[in-house]
């Protein structure tokens, strides 16, 4: 699978086109909460063949753009069930972080994904992993060799879990079950340069409780 990374958006977000090396067919995963993504994609040449829009979860600079990509591209979209509230307030979204021009409508959701769940592009197989606690159904996209996690893991630290509808502790145990992922993976996050699970493991200040269980040298570590 190759994977693209496009940073857009007042946030400065990863959105990701993922494409099968054997068919061509692609896939957008997160969108960025202005039509910037729209805009680049469009420019490659060739153009991609996209074939479903994936989101990771609902916060405006992940999923606010979905609107205007799917006037582009009128394909599948999936989102994780669990994140049906959140996904809910992007009408209001800006206003609740202190910009209301940041307001976004929904977009349309074809499909509700939950733990364990596949989609297939092309000749890749494409699992999902949820990762709760940065947002109630936040979840991970992936194959066997890369994973793209929006804002459960990034390079040296982890996803807020002060916002609203956030939950530290249920972060814990989502940073728990992707950590037993094979180390070699390739982590492709929401924000910030591309990692592994095996580097993180080994020294993100945030993981030092999952170290202490594995019996691994705790470094210096962060309580949250």
């Amino acid at each position: 699978m190759k994977v693209q990374c496009f940073t857009v958006g007042n946030f400065q977000v990863n959105t990701y086109l993922v494409t099968d090396e054997a068919t061509g067919h692609a896939a957008i995963i997160d969108t960025g909460e202005t039509d910037e993504l729209v805009r680049r994609l469009r420019a490659l040449d060739p153009a991609p063949d996209i074939k479903m829009i994936l989101l990771t979860h609902g916060h405006l600079d992940h999923a606010g753009a979905l609107s205007m990509l799917q006037a582009q591209w009128d394909v599948p979209t999936s989102l994780p069930k669990d994140e049906v509230p959140l996904f809910q307030t992007l009408p209001i979204q800006g206003t609740m972080f202190g910009q209301p021009s940041l307001n976004r409508p929904c977009g349309r959701i074809d499909h509700y994904v939950v733990d364990g769940d596949t989609v297939q592009l092309g000749e890749t197989t494409l699992r999902f992993l949820s990762t709760p606690g940065h947002t109630p159904g936040q979840g991970c996209w992936y194959d066997d060799d890369d994973i793209i996690v929006g804002d459960t893991l990034f390079a040296g630290s982890i996803g807020r879990v002060d916002f609203p509808m956030s939950d530290g502790a249920l972060a814990k145990v989502s940073l728990r079950r992707l950590l037993a992922l094979p180390g070699h993976m390739r982590v492709h996050s929401g924000h910030g340069p591309v990692t592994t699970l095996d580097k993180e493991l080994k020294t993100n200040p945030f993981l030092g409780y999952l170290r202490v269980e594995r019996g691994l040298p705790a470094g210096w570590g962060m309580d949250w």
